[in-house]
């Protein structure tokens, strides 16, 4: 099935696609590699030809203790484009069969529902045709659980999602939700990957979950840099500022930071290194307030406004994007 498969940077031993190194767990916080089983942003994309159905055979399991607090739906979700054509719902347990019925001719991506980690043993048309789509180039998105999508309806709501498909992007979700604190072997489990363009958006876990300073998150920040530049000397690589989060913005963490001092601290170590294939993108710029759901994640209409920002910031400038 790995033919099939988009979003995909590593595979488990028994075929399951993780999001971290499995040979190199034992370098990762715990909450990393827990974020790492679950296949945010990992999809089947295929050109389908006369078919009237599609049936997908899988295996899933519970969902973390962490995703049983998420309103995500677990369903299989079919698009063309940006049209949701087809939903299908999704149970845990081995040797399952969806069906997702609608008339399917052209090209398509099939969303998982991730929260039971699935692995997809089988995909069958009814009625037609399928084969595999087009390669597209590689985007690493590096992040935490706003990058992961922790808060949107569906996972393919997310603003990796979503900017995937506006520039023809194979986005490759390494977003961690709890984590994405700058963890160096993140970065250079990251610089081992193959990539066309790369995007860094962590920091807002350094004001509270493991608390940093300014100073020590600028430091952070050159670092992991240099280690994913070193591995992708040409690459463009664009950082993504936390968003705005109001009970922090201005509030003193164990170290004395605020996440707005964060914030700058962050986009200083980028403006401050020498890179021209290296930008940043403000985050406190992207959203307001008003589209957090819960003061801390974005929704469906926070993820839309993110997206548009990213995929104005890569357009043009990410191989393969146009203009």
């Amino acid at each position: 099935m790995n033919e099939w498969l988009r979003g995909v940077s590593w595979l488990s031993g028994d075929g399951a696609p993780v999001r971290a190194d499995p040979a190199d767990r034992d370098r990762l916080p715990l909450d990393t590699w827990e974020r790492a089983t679950v296949p945010a942003g990992v999809r089947c994309e295929f050109v389908a030809q006369g078919c009237s159905a599609v049936e997908v055979g899988y295996s899933g399991g519970p969902p973390l203790l962490a995703d049983s607090y998420r309103a995500i739906a677990p369903v299989f979700t079919l698009l063309s484009g940006e049209k949701v054509v087809a939903e299908a719902a999704a149970q845990a347990g081995q040797d399952q069969v969806v069906r997702l019925e609608a008339a399917l001719d052209g090209e398509f991506t099939l969303h998982l529902p991730e929260v039971l980690r699935p692995v997809v043993h089988e995909i069958r048309p009814v009625g037609g045709s399928l084969r595999p789509a087009p390669a597209r180039p590689r985007w690493l998105v590096h992040g935490d659980s706003i990058s992961e999508g922790w808060t949107t309806s569906r996972p393919h709501l997310a603003w990796p999602a979503r900017v995937g498909r506006a520039l023809g992007l194979d986005a490759v979700n390494l977003g961690y939700a709890g984590a994405a604190r700058g963890e160096l072997a993140s970065a250079q489990q990251l610089a081992s990957l193959p990539a066309a363009v790369i995007t860094l958006a962590f920091g807002t876990n350094c004001w509270s979950r493991t608390p940093s300073s300014a100073e020590l998150l600028y430091e952070t920040t050159r670092a992991f840099l240099g280690l994913v530049r070193a591995a992708h000397p040409d690459v463009p690589v664009l950082v993504v500022s936390p968003v705005v989060r109001p009970d922090a913005e201005h509030s003193p963490n164990a170290l004395g930071a605020t996440l707005s001092g964060l914030r700058a601290a962050q986009e200083r170590a980028v403006t401050d290194t020498p890179d021209k294939h290296l930008r940043i993108l403000p985050g406190a710029r992207l959203i307001g307030a008003e589209h957090l759901v819960d003061g801390v994640h974005p929704g469906d209409e926070g993820h839309r406004l993110i997206a548009e920002g990213v995929t104005a910031a890569l357009r043009g400038w990410a191989p393969g994007t146009g203009r």
